[in-house]
């Protein structure tokens, strides 16, 4: 067996959440060209309807199942649908997750239900959805889940209160689920994100290496074969990380040289 069927996953399931756009539909489709199946999962089902489209032109089969993954009995109905279609779960891909309306907020301003939302928004949807799949996998006695927990979880940012500390904690979360589930055939790891941005004129603003020593924010593209490869046997002995996919802006520390003083600040001219 080759390196490059290793990386395969013909007839193997996996649940996208976020699936309608950016990383996750990147992700979807890379897994499709992988020969998985792929359910589609997110709250617009214009967005997740297009990429399960796309999936079944690749040769997978799709299902796109509208999931509001900050809503427990949504996820748990979502994973029921997916074994009752497929009779199997073999990845979970919890990407769905950003900011929210009251980032960018200092926290005194911030009350408990903007609070509860961001954090739910972040972290308690991953828990929901590992606590809903990992019963199939233990049946199975093995599987796959990646947690898209951001560069953001590694460092701070200004304001931006309950998007870093549920990121954090998605990381810290992983290591512990690699813990506890390794042992029995399901390895756990996650993403730490740089900046993908959507639209050229957002790319242009980080162009150049003032944070990203690459000189560019990344591509939705490149996040796919970075998934797939950790959702696969080649990645087997690959348990509890977190791995950045961000350029090498954390390559320098947590604070950047070149970045963080250049960031005005409220009566300075740094």
């Amino acid at each position: 067996m080759t390196v490059l069927d290793r990386m395969r996953l013909d007839d193997r399931v996996a649940i996208v959440t976020g699936a309608g756009r950016g990383l996750g539909r990147a992700m979807a489709l890379a897994f499709a060209d992988a020969g998985a199946n792929v359910v589609c999962a997110a709250r617009t089902l214009e967005q997740i309807e297009d990429t399960a489209t796309e999936v079944r032109a690749r040769g997978g089969r799709a299902l796109a199942i509208p999931t509001d993954v900050t809503d427990v009995a949504q996820v748990n109905a979502m994973v029921e649908r997916t074994v009752a279609e497929f009779g199997r779960i073999d990845v979970l891909i919890g990407n769905a997750g950003g900011r929210t309306k009251a980032d960018n907020r200092p926290l005194h301003e911030i009350d408990d239900a903007d609070w509860r939302h961001g954090i739910d928004t972040n972290l308690t949807s991953i828990v929901s959805s590992v606590r809903a799949v990992v019963p199939h996998m233990l049946r199975q006695g093995r599987g796959k889940i990646l947690i898209n927990a951001s560069g953001l979880g590694l460092r701070g940012n200004r304001n931006l209160n309950m998007y870093c500390a549920g990121k954090a904690a998605a990381i810290n979360l992983t290591r512990s689920l690699a813990l506890t589930y390794g042992p029995q055939g399901i390895q756990v790891n996650a993403l730490a994100t740089g900046l993908f941005f959507q639209t050229e004129a957002a790319a242009a603003r980080w162009s150049g290496g003032l944070y990203i020593p690459v000189g560019r924010s990344g591509s939705s593209w490149e996040i796919g074969p970075l998934a797939l490869y950790l959702c696969s046997d080649a990645a087997s002995g690959v348990n509890g990380a977190a791995v950045l996919i961000d350029g090498g802006g954390l390559a320098g520390g947590v604070a950047p040289v070149g970045f963080a003083p250049r960031i005005p600040l409220p009566g300075g001219s740094a």
